[in-house]
């Protein structure tokens, strides 16, 4: 692995403490799955579309996710291949059986 510079550690950082939130790793989820706009995402959640509105400018400032305007509504995916493969390993890495060390 190659190494980061101090501010690229600082940015990695900084993005697993904005997924460490248990609200905006579902919003991720929630957008992985196909494109969203934010009424669905709140409404999936059960969360106010303002809540989700706001955790969604967080996680596009740490490009996480894309936005795209199809008329008079915004829909939100992640961002790139990238996002996708950390979200999709670490939930593989979840799903694996503890072993007893």
């Amino acid at each position: 692995m190659h190494l980061l510079t101090v501010s690229q550690t600082q940015e990695l950082a900084g993005t697993f403490r904005l997924l460490g939130d248990p609200t905006r790793l579902a919003i991720v989820l929630a957008v992985a799955e196909e494109p969203r706009p934010v009424g669905a995402v709140a409404e999936g959640l059960r969360q106010s579309p303002s809540l989700v509105s706001h955790h969604l400018r967080l996680l596009r400032a740490a490009r996480l996710v894309k936005a795209e305007r199809q008329g008079k509504q915004v829909f939100y995916s992640l961002a790139d291949a990238h996002v996708r493969t950390v979200i999709e390993d670490m939930a593989a890495h979840i799903r694996e059986p503890r072993s007893e060390d």
